[in-house]
């Protein structure tokens, strides 16, 4: 998986510990009785991890994480949305939005939401997912809309169905007995997203924290790696879904048999995402409340791309005229009014700014060459599709004209760029 990590099976030789308390609830088809609760002490993760071997590690010494162990999962995630690029994607308790501020700047997400029980939170935190300056001064290829919704994750909400990730990072161990009875049926059954991630506490590990039970005062369980696994296992078999194990927090050496310090189940849907004609036949059902709702601007918006494309335009025309000034020099009075063609038989490359392939540079070479008649400069539009970034916003000629032509003077023909030769700035700086 992204995490690089090998995979792992259930493990056969692992039983509950004293420290962890089983899963509860017979609707989930457990094999297990419910526990009493366990007193909760709280265990902070810092920025480093302890050296040397386990065995001469105090008990008082704190196990340290770097990165800190809340950036480590959602540095998984992300690696994770990387690897399947996912157009929509859910965090199921998003919490203070750490996870949706990473993932947005990702170009395959179309849709981003997040879903959590405190409102006060969802409407605190919502403003950092707005677009900066810069999201307008250079938009995303593709639209992104972001939205907080404020309600339970138990909750059925057609809104989120048809989903490519649904993420639940550190959320199970904060449910009860009857709502984490609900949880599968809800997330699995109805949301059915084509992946689902779920990280919890591994409580094989909390041994290695100082006088730590329960790693939250709010954690209602929290499960050893076999617990873990048969309930993942169990869940994935019922939902039509398979499922692997892995985990961040490495544990400090000597001590590599507890395993993770967060188990991580990874779950697939067999036979990929939900067709939208099942999504459809679902009926609506809109229990949760949108708090925070953002659009950024992108290049499939008419007005960014217009602004976008007419600003590569002028800027690729201002380099060539730029560059060909000191030619023009040497060549005033030979020939007259007569057009010259200046655009040389090298495509240029400029000290700083994109450095072209082989191919790409060929290409440039055998486009139409610029040229000037008189004190006009003239680029034709087959020259600019030349160069990549034009080329990648435009498909053609004619797709370039009808964009650019209340913006940007063309020629009589419409087939080149128009402006003039030199101007006040030339004469300033002595080209």
């Amino acid at each position: 998986m992204a995490s690089g990590h090998t995979p792992q099976r259930p493990l056969p030789d692992a039983k509950p510990t004293p420290r962890s308390r089983e899963p509860r609830g017979t609707e989930l088809g457990a094999p297990w009785d419910s526990r009493g609760p366990r007193p909760t002490v709280r265990a902070h993760e810092c920025s480093s991890v302890v050296d040397g071997n386990f065995e001469e590690v105090p008990r008082e010494t704190a196990i340290q994480f770097k990165p800190p162990l809340y950036r480590q999962r959602y540095q998984f995630v992300k690696n994770l949305v990387d690897q399947h690029e996912p157009k929509k994607v859910a965090d199921l308790g998003c919490g203070d939005t750490s996870l949706l501020r990473l993932l947005k700047v990702n170009p395959c997400i179309e849709l981003l939401v997040g879903v959590d029980i405190n409102e006060d939170k969802l409407r605190w935190r919502g403003d950092s997912l707005a677009p900066f300056m810069g999201d307008f001064l250079k938009p995303r290829d593709l639209n992104l809309t972001i939205i907080l919704y404020h309600g339970s994750v138990v909750e059925r909400d057609s809104r989120l169905l048809g989903f490519d990730l649904i993420t639940c990072i550190e959320l199970i161990e904060h449910l009860d007995s009857g709502d984490l009875a609900r949880f599968p049926e809800v997330v699995f059954g109805y949301l059915s997203p084509s992946m689902i991630v779920i990280s919890t506490p591994n409580s094989e590990f909390n041994p290695l924290f100082p006088s730590v039970t329960l790693r939250d005062s709010d954690h209602k369980f929290e499960w050893t790696r076999m617990e873990f696994q048969t309930w993942a296992l169990y869940v994935a078999n019922r939902y039509d879904y398979s499922v692997e194990f892995t985990g961040v927090g490495e544990p400090p050496a000597g001590a590599e048999n507890v395993g993770y310090c967060t188990q991580i189940g990874i779950f697939q849907k067999n036979g990929g995402r939900a067709t939208e004609a099942c999504v459809s036949e679902q009926h609506d059902q809109h229990v949760y409340k949108a708090v925070f709702t953002t659009s950024y601007p992108s290049l499939q918006q008419e007005r960014f791309f217009k602004l976008v494309l007419v600003n590569e335009v002028s800027q690729q025309v201002e380099s060539l005229r730029v560059s060909h000034l000191p030619r023009r020099k040497e060549q005033d009075g030979e020939q007259g009014d007569k057009p010259k063609d200046i655009g040389g038989s090298k495509a240029p490359v400029p000290c700083f700014g994109p450095v072209f392939t082989e191919v790409e540079k060929a290409k440039i070479e055998n486009s139409p060459k610029p040229f000037c008649v008189g004190d006009k400069f003239f680029v034709p539009l087959q020259r600019l599709l030349a160069y990549p970034r034009l080329n990648r916003l435009c498909a053609n000629e004619e797709m370039m004209r009808s964009v650019i032509a209340d913006s940007i003077p063309l020629s009589s023909d419409g087939s080149a760029v128009v402006t003039d030769l030199c101007n006040y700035f030339d004469e300033q700086f002595e080209f």
